[in-house]
C-alpha cells in the first residue's frame, strides 16, 4: 500500500468513528510509513481540482485573503522552487518568523516538499533570542517579515535572508516566489523519519529546549488532534494562536487540513473579545479552539448576544477552569472540551466529541496513545490512582518527538525506557477520565497535605470579581507553606482590603480548611511568550520576599482579618 493511501485509511477511520470513542480507541492504528511527504503525497493529491477554501485570512480593516486547496498547492510549488533558487536544500534548517499571513502556510508546504527543516519563531522574540536560535539551531536560512528584519540586523552569521512584505536592503524579496515555475519536482523521496520541524520550547526555567519532529510525527501524528477537535470536511476552523508555537501547527495547519477543513484566521493587533465574537458570527466559524486565557476573556462579554454557528469548542495549553466551561455552556448550549499535549507530542489526552464531558476533567487517552500514571518509583497503578502522566513506549506512538536536538542524554532518559514521562501529575477515576493536578514541580505540601494549584485557582475564578488567578506556596514557619493566590481582578474592580476580605470569605466557603487561600496579592501574572503562567517565577519571588520579611504592594493575609461570619 502506498503511503498516501495508508495515511488516508487511518484518517478516514477516525472520521468515521468521530462520535464513537470506544470503537475509535480500540480500532485505530498508526499507519506504517517508510517514505512519506505529507505535502506531496496527501495535500497535493487532495488539492487536485479542489476549489474549496483551504485558508481564509481576515484582517481588522475588513480585508481578506481566501485561497483554495488547488491554489495553495500551486503557490507552494512556486515557493518551493523559489526557495531552492535561494539555496534551500534538503535537511537545511530554516527559521521562519512571520505573523498570520498567507505566505506562512505557503512556506510550510514548500518546506515539506523540499525536505527542509522548519523552525517556527514568534515575532515577539528579541535579537538575543534570535541569535541563540540561529547559533544553537545552526540555521542556514531566515524568512521574516519586514518589521522583524531589524532584530536580525545585528545577528552575525552567513545565513540567507528572505523578507516577506516590504523590501529590505540586503534581503531577498519573497514576492519573487510567485514568478517561479508552477511545476515542482522533488529532489528525491522523503523518508518518514526525516527531520522536519525544530521547535524551541518556552524556556520558563532554562534555555529553551530544541524539540525535533519528523515528517510523520507531526503531519500524521496530528490525526489525534483532528479527532479530539471533531473536525470534518467543510468546517471553518479558528484556532486562536500565535505563529511560532507548537499549538499553531496543531490547529492552524495539520489538524484542519488533515480533515479537509478551512483554516480561518482573524488578524488583530491585539486580542479583542467583541471583535473576535463578531467575526465568529459574520464568517460562519463552525469549530473554535482557544487557550484558557482567551476563554476567560471571552466570558467577560455577553456571549448570548452573539448568534454563533459553532458546533465544536475546545481548549488547550493549560487546564480550563470548570466555571468558564459552565458559563459558555449556559450562553451557547455548547461544552468546551479540554485537550492535553506537549510540544514533544500531539494531543494525547482529551474530551472527544460524542463522549459525555465531566466538567473539569482532562478526558481520556486519545486513539493511538496508551497512557499510565506512574508513581515516584516508576510503577503504574490500577483503577483510581494518582501519578505522573506517562506514555507507553511499547509500541512507541508515532507522534512522539525524535528527541531533544541539543540534549541526547535527556532524550535517552525520556525515550529509552518503558514510558515517556511528561512531568505532569493527574488522577484517574474509575471511569477512565483523567483529572489534572499540576506540574510535578507545581504541586506542594501545606501541613503535610498535598495541594493542587489548579483546584484552588478554579475555585477562585468562580468569584464574580476574579479574572485570573495563580496559586503558589508561600513559606510559613508552622505549616511549611500556605497557599497564596496572585489575583487579576476584572475590569472595574480595584485592589483593596475589602476585595481581599471578600475573596478570603469566598475561599473559606468553597475550600477545605487545609486548602483554603491564606494570602492574596493583586498583581499581573507573569507569563511565557506563549501565554502560560510562570508559576516558577512567582514561587521564586515568594521565597525571596520571605527571606527579606516583606510583602507585596497589594498583598493581604487572612490573619489580617477577623470578621468572616
Amino acid at each position: 500500500m502506498d503511503s498516501g493511501r495508508s495515511f488516508l485509511e487511518a484518517r478516514d477511520f477516525l472520521i468515521a468513528h468521530r462520535d464513537d470513542y470506544a470503537a475509535a480507541y480500540a480500532g485505530f492504528r498508526w499507519p506504517a510509513l517508510e517514505q512519506f511527504n505529507w505535502a506531496l503525497d496527501y495535500f497535493d493529491v487532495q488539492a487536485q481540482g479542489n476549489n474549496r477554501p483551504a485558508l481564509w485570512v481576515v484582517d481588522d480593516e475588513g480585508g481578506e485573503t481566501k485561497l483554495s486547496f488547488a491554489e495553495l498547492a500551486e503557490r507552494s510549488n512556486r515557493v518551493a522552487n523559489h526557495l531552492r533558487s535561494c539555496g534551500v536544500r534538503r535537511g537545511d534548517r530554516v527559521l521562519v518568523m512571520l505573523p498570520n499571513v498567507a505566505p506562512l502556510w505557503e512556506i510550510m508546504l514548500a518546506a515539506i516538499k523540499l525536505g527542509a527543516v522548519v523552525s517556527p519563531a514568534t515575532t515577539l522574540l528579541s535579537s538575543a533570542d534570535l541569535q541563540d536560535r540561529i547559533e544553537r539551531g545552526e540555521m542556514r536560512h531566515v524568512i521574516a517579515d519586514a518589521p522583524s528584519s531589524g532584530k536580525l540586523a545585528e545577528v552575525p552569521g552567513s545565513f540567507t535572508r528572505i523578507v516577506v512584505g516590504e523590501e529590505v536592503a540586503g534581503w531577498r524579496p519573497f514576492a519573487e516566489a510567485y514568478e517561479a515555475p508552477a511545476a515542482f519536482e522533488p529532489g528525491g523521496p522523503t523518508q518518514a523519519d526525516d527531520p522536519f520541524l525544530l521547535y524551541f520550547t518556552s524556556g520558563t526555567t532554562a534555555k529553551p529546549k530544541m524539540v525535533l519532529h519528523t515528517h510523520q510525527s507531526y503531519p500524521v501524528g496530528h490525526l489525534s488532534t483532528m479527532y479530539w477537535i471533531g473536525l470534518r470536511e467543510g468546517d471553518v476552523h479558528l484556532n486562536i494562536s500565535s505563529p511560532g508555537w507548537a499549538k499553531h501547527a496543531w490547529s492552524c495547519f495539520f489538524a484542519p487540513w488533515n480533515a479537509g477543513a478551512t483554516i480561518f484566521i482573524h488578524q488583530l493587533p491585539r486580542f479583542d473579545g467583541q471583535k473576535t465574537l463578531a467575526a465568529l458570527v459574520r464568517h460562519g466559524v463552525t469549530t473554535l479552539c482557544a487557550p484558557p486565557t482567551v476563554w476567560r476573556m471571552l466570558i467577560l462579554e455577553d456571549l448570548r448576544s452573539y448568534p454563533v454557528q459553532l458546533r465544536e469548542l475546545v481548549s488547550a495549553g493549560e487546564p480550563l477552569n470548570p466555571e468558564v466551561i459552565a458559563q459558555v455552556r449556559e450562553a451557547w448550549g455548547l461544552t468546551v472540551r479540554d485537550g492535553y499535549g506537549q510540544t514533544e507530542t500531539t494531543c494525547q489526552i482529551g474530551n472527544p466529541p460524542g463522549e459525555e464531558v465531566k466538567v473539569g476533567g482532562m478526558g481520556k487517552p486519545l486513539p493511538g496513545y496508551r497512557i499510565d500514571l506512574l508513581d515516584a518509583e516508576g510503577n503504574a497503578g490500577n483503577g483510581e490512582d494518582e501519578g505522573e502522566i506517562a506514555i507507553r513506549l511499547d509500541p512507541r506512538p508515532l507522534p512522539l518527538m525524535a528527541g531533544y536536538l541539543d540534549n541526547p542524554e535527556a532524550s535517552a532518559k525520556l525515550l529509552g525506557g518503558s514510558h515517556y514521562r511528561t512531568s505532569d501529575v493527574a488522577t484517574r477515576d474509575a471511569g477512565g477520565t483523567f483529572w489534572y493536578v499540576g506540574r510535578a514541580d507545581d504541586v506542594f505540601k501545606s501541613s503535610d497535605y498535598r495541594i493542587s494549584p489548579f483546584e484552588l485557582e478554579s475555585a477562585l475564578i468562580e468569584h464574580e470579581s476574579v479574572a485570573e488567578a495563580a496559586v503558589v506556596p508561600s513559606p510559613d514557619p508552622i505549616r511549611l507553606s500556605v497557599p497564596k493566590a496572585y489575583v487579576v481582578l476584572k475590569p472595574g474592580v480595584e485592589p483593596s482590603p475589602a476585595a481581599a476580605h471578600a475573596l478570603f470569605r469566598f475561599s473559606r466557603q468553597r475550600l477545605a480548611p487545609f486548602a483554603r487561600i491564606r494570602r492574596i496579592e493583586f498583581a499581573e501574572l507573569p507569563k511565557t511568550i506563549s501565554g502560560k503562567i510562570r508559576r516558577v517565577q512567582l514561587r521564586a519571588m515568594e521565597k525571596e520576599r520571605h527571606a527579606r520579611g516583606v510583602r507585596g504592594e497589594h498583598e493581604h493575609w487572612e490573619d489580617d482579618f477577623t470578621d468572616f461570619d
